[in-house]
């Protein structure tokens, strides 16, 4: 017996289930919307805050959405609002968004099975992004391998630093270690200090492992596995991605310190000398990408400074990585796209490789998204509160770029404001580009094609 469209029931029945199946970016989106919401339970209840000290659930879920999202943005002071209970549980939960919800699920799968099945690789694949299938299982035991070596390696390095140079007793050295090590690789931002790390600003032994860890978490998975293979010599040339990352990361970790060092050396960075001058500067021209940690208060910032680093989160660091923004990589694409075309060349060439037109396309739409992501919540913040703009479009930049660094009003805000907030964090750690898949998640193909014309440009 067959339907009236042709098709058998069994056919009929595997379409119908074929439509209600969760795709991998999808599991993945959900996957973290879950995750927040588990983490704004466990904020919510009495042992997760100071004595005394009540939470609210607009505080809760925005702590909960920043700390899984890797954003570092809070409304409550982190060390005086939230028990070591409650501290855990946002360490916690940025360990849980650096790993990846999906990733974490497939290293459960390993320990338990010895195996991981097809579906879970998907969705480990649209976590980390990686390169095939056939690797997915190395990919996610790599990522743990390289997450707790670094995580290690700095907070060994901090907690040496606290203990020793701070007297701090040796287990509360080793918590803030670990916290902010934890924190710093992947690219969180929070501090379990009410001024961040300003109280650090002028001290390398605490500045630098932090730097390092933010640069290794930012600059993406697949980046560090490739290096990592050609160190072992496994691999004798490098992809285009990972040329293209590294070398777009090594320009902007230059231009970023020298722009602050320029504009801020006779405001945030009067009273430093040289030393700590060029220390400060290169902290806060590297933390927009996009780690959050600030050795100095941003409301004091030149305006220029300001708008400096709108761009660099924006801009965000490496694909895969813990690291937010429309990425390096996208950035780069465009830019010799537009290279291309002042030239006048048919096509888009980035170190001796040809783009193929739908990886331009994918690039374009991640960075106009992320304009209407950034603009349309910026426009409403600014027609609903008594901000000014330049402080409003940096917190919203920060929010979606999962940054974290704040001139200060984030707590200021209304109720409604926040939540805007804890949307974009969230649209921005899943991707402009998982959330259009996770809603529309079938490619379709035209079986024709329509007559060509060409519009008026510029």
């Amino acid at each position: 017996m067959t339907s009236r469209t042709g098709a058998s029931p069994s056919t009929a029945l595997r379409r119908a289930a074929d439509r209600v199946t969760l795709s991998p970016v999808r599991v993945v989106a959900l996957g973290f919307a879950a995750a927040v919401a588990i983490g704004t339970g466990l904020l919510l209840v009495p042992a997760a805050s100071q004595p005394g000290t009540e939470t609210g659930v607009v505080d809760a879920l925005f702590t909960a959405t920043s700390a899984m999202c890797l954003t570092g943005l809070v409304v409550v002071d982190t060390p005086t609002h939230w028990s070591g209970f409650g501290q855990g549980i946002i360490l916690g939960l940025i360990q849980a968004g650096g790993f990846g919800i999906m990733t974490m699920a497939s290293v459960v799968g390993l320990m338990l099975a010895n195996r991981i099945g097809l579906r879970a690789r998907l969705n480990a694949a649209a976590e980390v992004r990686a390169s095939g299938l056939g690797d997915v299982r190395s990919v996610v035991i790599g990522v743990v391998r390289i997450s707790i070596l670094i995580e290690t390696v700095t907070a060994m390095c901090l907690a040496a630093r606290f203990a020793l140079g701070y007297d701090e007793p040796p287990g509360r050295a080793l918590w803030l270690g670990v916290f902010h090590a934890i924190s710093a690789f992947n690219n969180a931002g929070f501090a379990l200090y009410s001024d961040n790390i300003i109280g650090f600003a002028d001290d390398p032994f605490i500045c630098l492992p932090l730097l390092a860890a933010v640069i290794l978490g930012g600059i993406g998975f697949p980046v560090l596995f490739e290096v990592g293979r050609r160190v072992r010599g496994k691999s004798r040339r490098w992809s285009l991605h990972t040329k293209l990352t590294v070398t777009v990361t090594a320009i902007l970790l230059i231009i970023g310190p020298a722009l602050v060092l320029a504009l801020e050396w006779g405001y945030t960075l009067r009273g430093h000398d040289l030393g700590s001058k060029l220390l400060v500067a290169a902290f806060q021209g590297i933390m927009p990408r996009t780690a959050g940690f600030n050795s100095v208060d941003y409301a004091q910032m030149d305006p220029a400074t300001l708008l400096v680093t709108d761009v660099l989160m924006f801009i965000g660091g490496g694909s895969g990585g813990t690291a937010g923004g429309i990425k390096v990589t996208t950035f780069a694409l465009l830019l010799f796209a537009i290279v291309a075309e002042v030239r006048g060349e048919r096509s888009v060439v980035i170190f001796d490789r040809r783009i193929g037109p739908r990886v331009q396309r994918q690039a374009l739409a991640v960075a106009l998204i992320g304009v209407a992501l950034v603009m349309v919540p910026t426009i409403v913040l600014l027609a609903g509160t008594a901000f000014d703009l330049n402080v409003l479009l940096f917190e919203v930049t920060s929010a979606f770029a999962t940054v974290g660094l704040s001139t200060g009003i984030t707590a200021q805000l209304p109720a409604w404001g926040q939540l805007i907030l804890v949307m974009l964090m969230y649209l921005g750690r899943i991707g402009s580009i998982t959330l259009v898949s996770a809603l529309a998640a079938r490619h379709r193909d035209r079986r024709y094609e329509l007559p060509e014309e060409r519009p008026f440009i510029g």
